[in-house]
């Protein structure tokens, strides 16, 4: 594993895009960790990205909205939803940035079971609710399928005043892509989004399991932000 990642390259618009979804009501928790803890876990021609000789382990709860597929209308009862990933951050060999989930917990079948097939992502079908009550933000769930069933918790957090973003919250959101074992090759898939409006955040309740049945080990009070939301357009993967 060399010491520090390529420079990433810049985003491209999805012009062709296989979904687009809406990412609303974003809480974003981040923890420092050592690169060799995760290199293990990442997809074969990628290595974990850094930022001051760390990477970083999120769990991100928020609301799924607006699900196209093939820019198809959105269909009811399933386009919108909650869900909660747990996330690494990985760069590959030509500097592309992405998301590397270790797990994505979602409250409706079937496109946890479309999400499984057509990405080889390793979503989850749960139990989940997100509620608002003012500029407090309410996340809960517990997992069903596949297990550990029961996996799961609460996050409740405080969406403070606006944010500017530095170059940590850069490096956590600037992610124009995501990595995955696709059909038994690493494969990389585009994502185009705005740069996200974002908050500070203060954690009121932290209470959760994902991270460590992710295989994670992290410590400490995680470093917080909340966002609004953006649009995504999210394109073919293609293998490396």
């Amino acid at each position: 594993m060399r010491p520090e990642p390529l420079t990433p390259t810049t985003p491209r618009p999805v012009r062709r895009p296989v979904m687009t979804q809406q990412w609303r009501d974003v809480t974003m928790l981040h923890w420092p960790v050592d690169p060799r803890a995760v290199a293990p876990l990442l997809p074969v021609g990628t290595v974990p990205d850094l930022h001051d000789g760390s990477t970083w382990v999120g769990l991100v709860p928020f609301v799924m909205d607006e699900v196209r597929l093939l820019g198809t209308p959105p269909l009811p009862h399933v386009s919108r939803f909650p869900e909660t990933n747990v996330r690494l951050y990985a760069v590959d060999a030509r500097g592309r940035r992405g998301v590397v989930f270790r797990s994505l917990e979602a409250s409706r079948l079937l496109p946890v079971a479309a999400a499984r097939v057509g990405y080889r992502l390793p979503y989850t079908w749960a139990r989940m609710r997100a509620d608002r009550d003012g500029d407090v933000r309410t996340y809960a769930t517990s997992r069903r399928w596949p297990g550990p069933r029961g996996a799961g918790g609460t996050v409740r957090v405080r969406v403070g005043e606006a944010y500017a973003a530095d170059p940590l919250s850069r490096f956590l959101t600037e992610r124009w892509g995501l990595f995955s074992t696709w059909y038994g090759r690493t494969a990389h898939a585009p994502v185009d989004h705005p740069a996200w409006p974002l908050h500070r955040a203060e954690v009121l309740q932290l209470d959760d399991d994902l991270v460590a049945a992710a295989g994670l080990d992290v410590q400490g009070p995680p470093h917080a932000l909340h966002s609004p939301g953006v649009p995504v357009r999210i394109g073919v993967p293609r293998a490396l």
